[in-house]
């Protein structure tokens, strides 16, 4: 198992945003994490992506423990795509993805490829600041293209793609599986499309429905 979760716990100002997850997850498979707004679907993104701490219970994400773990290689080791990218604004799309390819020392020959996979290659030159919103979400799926993380993290990836930019991201994610990452998906609904076979993970009130 990539991921095991036991009872565990996140704390927030004192309201709790998980509430005892048990959750196991196979290395290379596709989950799909459903539930309303407030059920507690990013905040366990977060728990996974080693930017929030658990409170109580106990975890392993990759090979990382998550209570006396170094969190810091768990965030080198997953790939995290949220609403808001965190890219320089007033940088170019390719000098963005170059310079964070170099600080993570990653293969700058691989940003073009990457740009052009998503769909980016004639924005290469664009100032990030003039890219729409679907497009930001396209130069964050790059970024993840050139890291190589062993788990993909997409929160809501869907928001902001219209229908053509939904069957791109379902063609992207084959291409993911196939070369061996897990993904962990969050989404309102379960996935359209059935030949992905994903597992669907229902949330309510900070727990995962495991009955």
């Amino acid at each position: 198992m990539v991921v095991r979760l036991v009872n565990a716990v996140v704390m927030s100002r004192g309201f709790p945003l998980l509430s005892g997850v048990d959750l196991e997850i196979e290395r290379g498979s596709l989950n799909v994490v459903v539930g309303a707004n407030g059920a507690g679907k990013t905040s366990l993104l977060r728990l996974l992506g080693g930017l929030d701490s658990l409170t109580s219970g106990a975890g392993h994400v990759a090979g990382v423990d998550l209570v006396e773990g170094d969190l810091r290689l768990l965030r080198r080791r997953v790939g995290w795509l949220g609403h808001e990218g965190s890219f320089y604004a007033d940088l170019s799309v390719r000098e963005n993805l170059t310079f964070a390819a170099r600080a993570l020392l990653r293969p700058v020959d691989d940003v073009v490829p990457a740009l052009e996979r998503v769909g980016l290659g004639h924005r290469v030159d664009t100032i990030t600041k003039q890219l729409s919103a679907g497009q930001r979400r396209r130069l964050g799926l790059a970024w993840l293209l050139v890291r190589r993380p062993e788990i993909w993290l997409l929160d809501e990836p869907y928001a902001s793609l219209d229908d053509a930019g939904r069957a791109f991201f379902d063609d992207l994610l084959r291409d993911v599986l196939q070369g061996g990452a897990t993904v962990v998906v969050s989404a309102h609904d379960p996935l359209r499309s059935k030949e992905l076979r994903p597992r669907t993970v229902r949330m309510a009130g900070g727990r995962v429905d495991n009955s």
